[in-house]
Order: C-alpha cells, then sequence, then structure tokens
C-alpha cells in the first residue's frame, strides 16, 4: 500500500493536512502536495471532479426533460416563447380563471401579432424612403450607369 493509498483512505481532510504541513515544513513540498491533488483529482476538482460536474449536469437536465414531457412546472410539452402561449397551460381546476386566462393569452398573441405586422410595414416604409431618397440623389446628379466596357 502506497502513500497516497493511506492519505486517500482519510478522505479529502487528509490531503487538505497534508498539503498545510508540508508548507510549514517546506514551501516547495506543500506546493507539490497542493499541484498533485488538485491535478489528480483528489480535492474535487480537476479531470475526475470536472467528469462529476458534467454527470450532475446530465441527471438535471434528463429529470428537466421528463418534469417537461409529463408537463411539470405549469408547462405543456409544447411551451416556448415562438409557439404561442394557449396551448401549454394545464387547467388550474377554477373554470373561470381558465376562461379568463385563454382569453386573455388569446387577447396577447393577437396583439403581438399586429405589432409584428406593424414593424413589418415600418421597415418597407423605411426601405422605400431610403430607396426614394437614393433615386433623387441619382437623378440630381445626372449621371446614368454605363454598361461595363465590352459587353453590349
Amino acid at each position: 500500500m502506497t502513500l497516497t493509498d493511506k492519505i486517500d483512505e482519510y478522505g479529502r481532510p487528509a490531503w487538505i493536512a497534508a498539503t498545510v504541513l508540508g508548507f510549514i515544513v517546506w514551501w516547495p513540498v506543500g506546493l507539490s502536495l497542493l499541484a498533485f491533488s488538485l491535478w489528480s483529482g483528489r480535492m474535487g476538482c480537476g479531470r475526475n471532479g470536472m467528469d462529476r460536474w458534467q454527470a450532475k449536469i446530465n441527471r438535471m437536465q434528463e429529470k428537466m426533460d421528463r418534469a417537461r414531457e409529463r408537463g411539470g412546472f405549469g408547462f405543456g410539452p409544447g411551451f416556448g416563447f415562438g409557439q404561442g402561449f394557449g396551448g401549454g397551460f394545464r387547467p388550474s381546476g377554477n373554470k373561470a380563471f381558465d376562461e379568463y386566462r385563454a382569453e386573455t393569452l388569446r387577447r396577447l398573441e393577437e396583439e403581438q401579432q399586429e405589432f409584428q405586422d406593424f414593424l413589418g410595414r415600418l421597415r418597407e416604409a423605411k426601405d422605400k424612403a431610403e430607396f426614394d431618397q437614393f433615386m433623387a440623389d441619382r437623378r440630381s446628379r445626372g449621371t446614368t450607369p454605363q454598361p461595363p466596357q465590352g459587353q453590349s
């Protein structure tokens, strides 16, 4: 059994104590122990620690996906900002509230569509104004584009 195996039996506190003692005895020893414990993953960071964090993140993502599939958090599987609001909510059990919510969400979707249409018309008007200005500037210079040389 090696020295690292003996220290590993006591866990992370033993590595911390060994590193502190190494710094007390002679700072290069403490620095070496610190680098070794971090690099080998014995302190919960480094390559092994990152693998553990990635595994935890993957488990959390799986839990969130399962909750979303079964309609947890009040959202159905089709909930999303670009997909509209109405079909993503479960009934609350209060019919009056459900009707109010459905009507409000329908009205908000209509207002959103009207606003998107307005923005489209605004962009078209701006583009037309810029094009008209370009044509007016071109006419005021009195130049017409010449075809490239060598072409008929």
